[in-house]
This record gives structure tokens, C-alpha cells and sequence, in this order.
């Protein structure tokens, strides 16, 4: 009995030492990114002035391309569109595995900029809002910092105290209370998004997904801080040592395993639409946003992501 009982305390101990290491099971870089996404050529769901394209129309007209470990997606930024014909060709990649328990670990250059641009790294559900949606990199317009969000169906929020760095901009993630507004974390860095995100190289987010919560965190390119297994792309990971993520979402308040299905994980670039058209003007940004679009090719010079890697832990 003594024996039985030293062997189960220490094997809880194991377990416990181990609960936040991850070993990685998935890693994209290059042209590698193409054997593991697809290119979405579907109507934008959030209504923006985009036509997503396919994968022979994007390679065909260099708006998805790799080079070594480069790879880009971006918006067309050479063509006057006319107001009556479709938006301006973009980019929606979806991965082709789905994912539950895990971590993201994103090592990114640079991030679409310029009045318009809508762009994202998020995960989400076959049925959405129902199995939720988790935006880890989101941003309008140019406005930092960047905005970690939840998106969910009914009964699912957030405790107004939690151990995060960020600061929250709702707490309640149910999509129909808060017209898909969501639950949404700011970062505590300006650097996080946009212009300032670019111009100090880009950096590394990561994303922890588990049945007792959703961690989000975030290191600039010459943060003295960033752990050696983010920004080495180690083959595994440990949590515990990443330090207090800026954006935490525990599940006190929102049973993470009835809100949260399986997730592909989505790369996108939209322009205007729900959001970023909604705050065209308010983000100092001039005239009809659809227009901006349509008349301004050379505004989305650099619209467009560098990512180095993604790197996916289970």
C-alpha cells in the first residue's frame, strides 16, 4: 500500500511538472505553407471589399509567393477596381488539420498596414459561433496595440479580475450580446500591431488552448524577454516558463469544452467590411472606405504578411 501510494504521488507530481510542456507536432515555413493551408476563394464573411482567390489566381498573380523561410500573402496593390465589379483581390488561407488542445507559436516579419486593411491570425469552428473562434492577431486601420478576442455562443464570459498584462475590452464573449464584438484583450504594446509591429521587425505570438483556459502572449523582435523555445521553435515547449500572458481567458465563467470545437486555423487579409469600414473615418482615415479600396492600389503596398514560421505544439 505504501508502495502503491509513493508510486501514484509521484506519478501526480510527473504529471503535474509535465502539464505544461508541449512536443510539437506540426511545423510550417516556406512553401511549406501551401502542402498544409488552403486558399479559401469564398465570399468574404465579413463582408470587406475583398475577393478571395485561389490558390493558381494567387501564385499567378504573386499574392501568395515563398522565398527560403518568407513566406507572403497580400492584397493585389497594381489594380483600379471599378465600384461595381468585385473587391480587391485577397488572400484567406485555412489549415487542413484541426486542432483542440494545443499551442500556436507564430514567428511573423510583418503584418499588413495602411487605412482599409483588416488582417488576422485566428483559429475557428466548422459551426460557428457554437464550437467559438479564437483571434490571436487582429487589428483595423492601423491602430495599435493589437486585440486578442473570443468569440462564442450564449454563456461564456469573462471574470472582470484576471492575472493578465493586457487590458480587456468586453467580458462577455457571446456574439449575439455584443453584436460579435466578442471578448476582447488589448495588448500592453503599441509594437504588438501595425506601423509600430513592422518598423521594430515583427516578433512572436503565442496561443495556449486548453479545457481549463485560453492564454495569449506576445514578444517584439528584440524583446531581451522572449523564451529560448519561442524563439528557437523548439521542438517542445513549456508554458510555465512564458511569464503572464497579456491576454487570459479562464473558464470560472465559461465551460471551455461545450463553447470551443475542433479549429482550423485561418490566415487572412480582408479589407473595410464589419469592422474596419465601420471605423474608417474615426481612425482618421479619408472619404468612403469601399472607395479608398477601389481608386488606391498603391495604399496596400505594404499590405501584406512575412511570416518565418508557425510552429503547432499538442
Amino acid at each position: 500500500m505504501f508502495a502503491s501510494s509513493t508510486l501514484l504521488i509521484l506519478t501526480s507530481l510527473v504529471a503535474s511538472a509535465l502539464g505544461a510542456t508541449y512536443q510539437q507536432t506540426d511545423s510550417h515555413t516556406g512553401d511549406g505553407f501551401l502542402k498544409s493551408f488552403s486558399h479559401q476563394a469564398i465570399a468574404d464573411p465579413t463582408h470587406g471589399r475583398v475577393n478571395y482567390v485561389d490558390q493558381a489566381t494567387a501564385l499567378a498573380q504573386n499574392l501568395t509567393f515563398s522565398s527560403g523561410d518568407h513566406f507572403i500573402i497580400r492584397a493585389d496593390h497594381t489594380t483600379v477596381l471599378s465600384a461595381s465589379g468585385p473587391g480587391r483581390n485577397s488572400v484567406r488561407l485555412q489549415s487542413n488539420k484541426q486542432y483542440t488542445t494545443h499551442v500556436t507559436v507564430w514567428n511573423v516579419r510583418h503584418m499588413p498596414q495602411g487605412c482599409a486593411t483588416w488582417p488576422a491570425l485566428w483559429e475557428v469552428g466548422a459551426d460557428w459561433p457554437n464550437q467559438g473562434e479564437i483571434d490571436v492577431l487582429e487589428g483595423v486601420n492601423d491602430q495599435e496595440p493589437n486585440q486578442s478576442t473570443l468569440h462564442t455562443s450564449s454563456g461564456c464570459s469573462m471574470p472582470a479580475s484576471r492575472s493578465q498584462t493586457g487590458t480587456a475590452t468586453s467580458n462577455n464573449c457571446d456574439v449575439a450580446a455584443s453584436n460579435n464584438a466578442g471578448c476582447g484583450v488589448q495588448a500592453p504594446t503599441s509594437n504588438s500591431y501595425g506601423p509600430a509591429f513592422n518598423s521594430a521587425g515583427g516578433g512572436w505570438y503565442a496561443m495556449e488552448r486548453t479545457s481549463s483556459f485560453i492564454k495569449v502572449w506576445f514578444w517584439s523582435r528584440n524583446d531581451g524577454s522572449v523564451p529560448s523555445d519561442v524563439k528557437n521553435g523548439a521542438t517542445s515547449v513549456n508554458t510555465d516558463n512564458w511569464g503572464t500572458p497579456y491576454a487570459y481567458f479562464p473558464s470560472q465563467s465559461c465551460d471551455l469544452n461545450s463553447h470551443f470545437g475542433a479549429h482550423n486555423i485561418i490566415i487572412n487579409l480582408t479589407l473595410c467590411g464589419d469592422w474596419a469600414g465601420a471605423v474608417f473615418n474615426a481612425n482618421g482615415c479619408p472619404g468612403d472606405c469601399a472607395t479608398y479600396v477601389n481608386q488606391n492600389p498603391s495604399a496596400f503596398t505594404n499590405a501584406y504578411f512575412d511570416i518565418q514560421w508557425l510552429k503547432i505544439y499538442g
